[in-house]
């Protein structure tokens, strides 16, 4: 109810946004804006994606029956959902931005326009705020139908599954881990205790830097049979916050062999080693996969430091890695808001992706634009491969060591432009909201900051500027006439 209640007084602050926006663009920036609202109006375009989402979001997921668990209920209400209508939005959003401002050039109402008292930078931007605005009402549509939805169906699961929703999915959910070790630093301690090393060429200096970290590495994450692992974890004032509330393991690990069965027996101890109240229980688990174990709350010490005790009773080694291993998950906030900030995220993709459909029109035609932008989506899209290519640091796939590959003209050519893709990729994508909502992580306010301003103002701003220089260099009477 209390989530409920929010949301409604932040919608009520919200409304103020437009007259906001008027008066901080200027009149001339919201008439061009007010101009491609109508136009999408006009075009039936608004009511057009109203209905596919409201079809992708409600409708189909109301034909789909999830298995009763609060898992398939979060696939299939939340992770679809929320997937499907960035997906929807986001390929509208390039379609319409290449087509208002190409379209206006090509029939020749960009010459009248342009024509008047009105600054090409200020009908860019028009027309930018305008998609914006557009996009800012069907996600109010479509999240808010997908919220309303999401407690609809929440009420007709069973009650052990209504509380793993509680606990698990509808809160927002921040983490704690260890603190990673210094290998570098570790590395170069050891390495200054080798005898020879005057006598290594640099190449052989770096090999040893690299196996000697690699090493250290290991001995963190390996916890051999009949070993165990440590993980002390530091609350500090967050021990005033989680104060009665109950904590969640996530765990992951990996075996060095396989057995029949797939799952691995481990003693978990939480809680002050010598403590006769610390929690303690075995717990048989599969490998490669996250799991979640809900433990008592207040098992730290007075100092706030939280001990997990990890015991390995398997006849092979388990690896838990340094970066996933293992977390604490503790409630920082609600739903509501949490839900809310995702959506403000997906609103921020979709920013960048008006500023780029923009920028391709002001130089292409709208079939060119429209190709370009779509093709340029796919491979940020696919920046699992481009990472690859990067890591190998070869087109080929071949072995750069060997000398086979990473010395060819196109790798010489298209590694550095890969490098630049993949960091420029990486600012957009270190952000999923989908993924933080699915697993009830919370999404703060400073997080939603940064990604205002990686996505839309670093980003977006580069590419808008571009395309604004485009388009005040651009002949438009040219333009018509190769029409």
């Amino acid at each position: 109810m209390s989530s409920g209640f929010s949301i409604t007084r932040l919608l009520m602050r919200l409304a103020i946004l437009p007259w906001l926006l008027r008066l901080a663009a200027g009149p001339r920036v919201w008439a061009v804006a007010m101009l491609t609202w109508r136009a999408a109006f006009r075009f039936r375009l608004f009511w057009v994606l109203s209905a596919l989402l409201i079809g992708a979001v409600v409708v189909l997921p109301l034909l789909l029956k999830d298995d009763g668990t609060a898992r398939g209920f979060t696939q299939i209400l939340l992770t679809y959902t929320l997937s499907v209508m960035t997906a929807l939005l986001g390929f509208a959003t390039l379609w319409l931005a290449c087509g208002t401002l190409a379209r206006d050039i090509e029939e020749g109402q960009m010459q009248v326009v342009a024509a008047k008292p009105v600054a090409r930078w200020q009908i860019w931007i028009g027309k930018w705020l305008g998609i914006l605005l557009l996009n800012a009402a069907l996600l109010t549509l479509a999240g808010s139908s997908v919220y309303g939805l999401m407690k609809w169906r929440a009420q007709r699961l069973p009650p052990k599954e209504q509380a793993i929703l509680r606990n698990e999915i509808f809160v927002a959910r921040a983490s704690l881990r260890e603190p990673a070790p210094d290998l570098d630093t570790d590395a170069q301690r050891a390495f200054a205790q080798v005898p020879n090393k005057a006598a290594m060429s640099p190449e052989e200096k770096q090999e040893t830097l690299n196996q000697l970290r690699l090493r250290m590495k290991a001995v963190q994450e390996l916890v051999p049979p009949n070993y165990q692992r440590v993980w002390t974890l530091n609350l500090g004032l967050r021990k005033h916050l989680v104060r009665d509330q109950p904590l969640f393991l996530r765990i992951k690990f990996y075996a060095a062999d396989t057995n029949v069965a797939g799952t691995y027996l481990g003693l978990w101890r939480v809680g002050p080693i010598d403590s006769p109240v610390a929690y303690s229980r075995p717990q048989s688990l599969a490998s490669a996969t996250f799991h979640e174990i809900e433990i008592q709350p207040n098992l730290f010490d007075d100092k706030g430091v939280l001990t997990i005790t990890f015991e390995n009773r398997n006849d092979t080694a388990l690896i838990f890695p340094l970066d996933e291993g293992l977390e604490v998950l503790y409630r920082e906030g609600g739903f509501g808001l949490n839900f809310f900030r995702a959506i403000a995220i997906i609103w921020c993709w979709l920013a960048l992706l008006a500023s780029l459909g923009l920028a391709a029109s002001s130089l292409m035609s709208f079939p060119v634009a429209a190709f370009f932008s779509f093709g340029l989506l796919v491979v940020a899209l696919s920046s699992g491969t481009l990472s690859t290519v990067v890591q190998e640091g070869s087109l080929s796939g071949l072995d750069h060591e060997s000398g086979a590959g990473g010395g060819t003209l196109a790798d010489r050519l298209l590694l550095p432009m890969f490098r630049g893709l993949l960091t420029l990729v990486n600012l957009v994508q270190e952000f999923s909201p989908v993924d933080a909502l699915s697993t009830g992580r919370s999404i703060t306010w400073g997080q939603l900051g940064r990604a205002f301003g990686q996505i839309v103002l670093l980003l977006g701003g580069l590419i808008g500027a571009t395309g604004i220089v485009l388009f005040t260099r651009r002949e438009l009477a040219t333009a018509q006439g190769t029409h």
